[in-house]
């Protein structure tokens, strides 16, 4: 595959990134973030509600290709923007669907880059998917592939022939089946720490952690709902990874088929209904972006835990492991219980810990009556 830059995308330039992970200070005092909203290209003209103005030339297509492909467009930028910049940028980002149903980006960035910068990097990437090409389907309808348990892999229904393997298509490729870009709209903006706009911008970025794709992407007119039909019906043919059992309506044999595969139905979450083709991944965050690692968190939240259990007088007291071997059972071990009782016994043992919490919370609650105290600053008196 060519590593060269595409000759219709922008230089990017690069410089060797730093081990720092917050931008310049300001003023010996001031060090501002960011909020990036990044948006998918245009597939046509759109009305107020997301709708084609021209469903006939609205490119269902590549808004398909383009939701499949968007996280790897995501990383992609990332990377770009680390290597302009020179210093390791750690980003807290949410993943949302727009009226039209294409993803959306809204990314809090620790530090501040230039508005300039922002832009030519986000001109200046793509993602190209280096797959088959996959523009015309090869079986439709009742003639699809059967699988032949004599070869081990998918045949045509008349010829008896395999289907072209995974490996073999891919050495065949010469030019990317797709190239995602982001669209022209670009926003971003400097934000310096609590003050009333920092505020408003991290409800944007929280406001769907709580919340599933298919709450979200909701159709309230009837020619919202023929929008999501078209872009579905082009979803449930789009593949969506090398493993994707639509490959096989275009004659190619994915990765790990068998027998239980069924051709055109993959279980992955860009061709459901409700997601419309969003990535999995709803919140991103960079590694760094807390400066603690996994183990620091696992061990933050046992402390909330323990604090909250304390509070109404049940204690936790950490147990000493260190004195303790862990080994796998060996097949057959007398000494061990059945797998019954085990399961039984964790499932009744956090039942008991979420009883535990549940009466922590409650007695955590206001008495009735009296309003919680959801401002950050205190009330006037």
């Amino acid at each position: 595959r060519s590593t060269k830059r595409r000759q219709d995308a922008p230089d990017l330039p690069t410089r060797k990134v730093a081990k720092t992970t917050v931008g310049r200070e300001f003023a010996g005092r001031f060090r501002p973030s960011m909020f990036v909203t990044l948006t998918c290209d245009t597939y046509g003209r759109v009305r107020e509600d997301g709708t084609p103005v021209d469903s006939g030339s609205y490119d269902y297509r590549r808004a398909a290709r383009d939701a499949v492909h968007f996280s790897s467009l995501v990383d992609r930028w990332w990377q770009n923007l680390r290597r302009v910049v020179g210093w390791d940028v750690q980003y807290f980002a949410t993943v949302e669907p727009q009226k039209r149903a294409a993803p959306h980006l809204h990314t809090a960035i620790r530090g501040s880059i230039s508005h300039e910068v922002i832009r030519l990097v986000t001109a200046a990437t793509y993602h190209q998917v280096w797959w088959p090409n996959h523009d015309r389907l090869v079986y439709d309808g009742d003639q699809i592939p059967v699988w032949d348990s004599r070869t081990g892999s998918f045949v045509d229904p008349e010829t008896r022939h395999p289907l072209t393997g995974w490996h073999d298509a891919v050495e065949t490729v010469e030019e990317p089946a797709h190239v995602v870009r982001f669209g022209r709209q670009v926003h971003s903006k400097g934000i310096l720490g609590n003050t009333e706009e920092a505020g408003r911008h991290i409800g944007y970025l929280t406001k769907y952690l709580t919340k599933s794709t298919g709450e979200v992407v909701e159709a309230t007119s009837i020619r919202q709902r023929d929008h999501h039909d078209r872009l579905h019906a082009e979803l449930s043919i789009t593949p969506c990874s090398p493993r994707c059992a639509v490959w096989l309506l275009y004659g190619i044999q994915p990765l790990g088929a068998n027998a239980k595969t069924t051709p055109g139905r993959c279980k992955g979450r860009a061709h459901r209904r409700s997601t419309l083709g969003l990535p999995g991944r709803r919140v991103l965050v960079s590694r760094k972006w807390s400066g603690k690692s996994l183990a620091d968190h696992k061990a933050d939240r046992k402390r909330f835990v323990r604090d909250m259990l304390a509070s109404v007088g049940i204690e936790k007291p950490e147990r000493d492991t260190s004195r303790l071997i862990w080994r796998k059972v060996a097949p057959g071990d007398q000494q061990v219980p059945p797998r019954a009782h085990l399961l039984m016994r964790a499932i009744a043992e956090r039942i008991t810990w979420r009883a535990e919490y549940d009466r922590a919370l409650l007695a955590a609650q206001p008495p009735p009556g009296q309003h919680p105290q959801t401002s950050a600053t205190p009330l006037a008196a």
